[in-house]
């Protein structure tokens, strides 16, 4: 991501709430104005008392100046605090809000390339550390700036010149320590935040695939492996403490050497009569009120460099872009009746030399159902992603009722295409929100009927909460077949113009799967249905039937045809078959 882009979200952030970071700033720098006047009026009080006629109400006058010093201080304080602090919570809610909205607009393509838990660290890491360069940060800063300057002046012009020279003269020293450091902790900071997604990504495989690693008994070896991504994650945290970690200590270090200064340097002063005691005192208080911010810009340096670290790790999420675009979209497309015609389509997935599909040629007319078939890799999956533009095509490839596939919006596209993947997720909510997926647009009895029709109602109305049952993440506390007829009653709620299934009756048995081919025949009156399955009992009642292997359409016809082919297909139907009688004679005997 360029420097333009990068800076562009945080000004579409700025333009939104510009006038909370003003505030803030504005009480910040009276903050720090209030706090300097309390060394003035502490030497005051001390020259006062050195007089021999000491005027009470002189020094209680003081007295309460100081506390109102005190009391304008703590509300002046918590201001700027209230709008600098909590815009930068205001930031972090903008950010993540911006880098979700980003994620959905990505391709499949994308999440293939990346890990969960990298896309997690950012989300929540990264973005934590931007928010603290925005707020923390920006706060010390200021306030480091405005107290050190009110303080130099006040000491230079109410004290002394010569000796605020003298004083200073470790802080070039310090200035230079937190440049240097402060490079290397953005170095070290970026490994810290690499190795952070290394563990989230190995924690969020292992819960998902807990089932697994206990099937096979490998807790130990996964836990070993934990251990060394942990490991890792310690020694570069440790690696950037060690760093970190010197610049407060040589900062006070520095300051010892002002203050060495201001005691040998000042005393004598006092002792020639150039400057009173209570000056001296006040110089001092002066001198310890830098420390403070000089020293908190020591740990700010590391938190900005943290956060621009991880904006810029940021800036290469927001920098990948979607070539799924709606750039050639026709706004008057609003529908799609169903006629589907492919073209000579030959596809390779970006970054691949082979295709996966090869001179494709297939009609489906509006109301047909075509049935697909093949071995695993054979290219029938891909066929249908192409089909929802999860990937582009040349152009004039794929015709949707006569119109090219790239002229339809998106949005409309999709919403007309009802589709069943073959790795049924479900979200981690009730049954019922699960099949009208969040929207409001579909009444009880409409839910109801998409679970009779995909053979699912019954097993619904035998759990306890019904269609309320909160459903376990991606589904782990429902069997197989109870997912896929859950992610079917799902399209089938849509009453889309072409409804999909991939494989998606690969878990039930085979009374049920003939129970919802039959249902089929009435949902898909008057809609185009692809059905893609590795058995023949759920295509063959398919207007037409493609057998597709390495990518290529090895032979089409109906089921009767096909058979009398004697080719694979007739090949699988015996296999298949055999499988059957064996089976129906091991049941017999048991």
């Amino acid at each position: 991501m360029n420097g333009q882009k990068r800076v562009k979200v945080i000004n579409d952030f700025l333009r939104k709430y510009w006038v909370h970071y003003v505030i803030g700033i504005v009480f910040l720098v009276l903050t720090t104005y209030v706090q300097n006047l309390a060394p003035k009026l502490l030497g005051m009080i001390i020259d006062e008392l050195r007089l021999e006629n000491i005027q009470k109400q002189q020094i209680l006058l003081y007295l309460g100046m100081m506390v109102a010093v005190a009391v304008v201080a703590f509300i002046t304080r918590y201001i700027w605090r209230y709008f600098i602090i909590g815009n930068s919570r205001n930031l972090e809610c903008y950010l993540r809000e911006r880098l979700f909205q980003h994620f959905q607009t990505l391709p499949v393509q994308f999440y293939h390339q990346r890990k969960t838990g990298d896309l997690l660290a950012y989300a929540i890491n990264d973005i934590s550390a931007v928010r603290m360069s925005f707020g923390p940060g920006m706060a010390h800063i200021v306030n480091a700036i405005g107290m050190c300057t009110v303080s130099i002046l006040s000491m230079a012009q109410s004290v002394n010149f010569r000796l605020t020279i003298l004083s200073l003269l470790p802080i070039p020293i310090i200035i230079f320590l937190m440049i240097k450091i402060g490079g290397l902790v953005r170095k070290r900071f970026k490994i810290v935040q690499e190795n952070f997604a290394a563990i989230s990504d190995r924690v969020q495989e292992n819960i998902s695939g807990i089932r697994v690693i206990k099937s096979y008994v490998q807790e130990k070896e996964e836990v070993q492996k934990f251990d060394e991504l942990n490991e890792k994650m310690r020694e570069s945290n440790i690696k950037m403490v060690k760093i970190s970690s010197l610049l407060s200590p040589m900062i006070e270090l520095c300051f010892g050497m002002s203050f060495m200064i201001s005691l040998i340097y000042g005393s004598s002063m006092v002792k020639n009569g150039v400057i009173t005691l209570g000056d001296f005192v006040a110089f001092n208080g002066y001198l310890t009120m830098i420390i403070k911010p000089v020293a908190s810009i020591g740990r700010v340096i590391n938190i900005i460099q943290k956060g621009i670290a991880s904006f810029k790790r940021l800036g290469e999420i927001f920098q990948v872009r979607s070539d799924i675009t709606d750039e050639l979209s026709d706004g008057s497309l609003t529908n799609i009746n169903g006629d589907i015609e492919i073209r000579d389509l030959t596809f390779k997935y970006p970054d691949t030399e082979e295709a996966v599909l090869k001179n494709i040629n297939i009609k489906i007319g509006k109301g047909k159902t075509l049935g697909i078939i093949g071995k695993t890799g054979s290219g029938k999956t891909t066929l249908v992603n192409l089909l929802l533009r999860l990937y582009n095509v040349e152009r004039g490839k794929i015709l949707i009722d006569g119109r090219d596939i790239m002229y339809y919006p998106l949005k409309v596209l999709r919403e007309n295409i009802g589709y069943v993947p073959q790795d049924n997720f479900l979200f981690s909510a009730t049954i019922k929100e699960n099949i009208h997926f969040f929207k409001d647009a579909y009444s009880d009895e409409e839910i109801e009927a998409s679970t009779k029709l995909s053979c699912i109602y019954d097993n619904i109305m035998d759990f306890t909460h019904g269609f309320n049952t909160m459903v376990g993440e991606r589904g782990t506390n429902l069997s197989g077949g109870q997912k896929q007829r859950i992610s079917i009653a799902r399209a089938i709620i849509k009453n889309p113009a072409v409804l999909i299934l991939d494989d998606a009756l690969s878990a039930v048995d085979t009374k049920t799967e003939e129970k919802i081919i039959n249902h089929f025949k009435n949902i898909l009156n008057g809609k185009t249905g692809i059905i893609i399955a590795h058995r023949i009992s759920a295509i063959k009642h398919a207007d037409e039937i493609i057998v597709m292997d390495h990518g290529e359409i090895l032979e089409r016809g109906n089921h009767k045809e096909l058979l009398n082919k004697k080719g694979l297909y007739f090949d699988i139907y015996e296999e298949q078959f055999r499988e059957e009688m064996r089976k129906k004679v091991d049941n017999e005997a048991s």
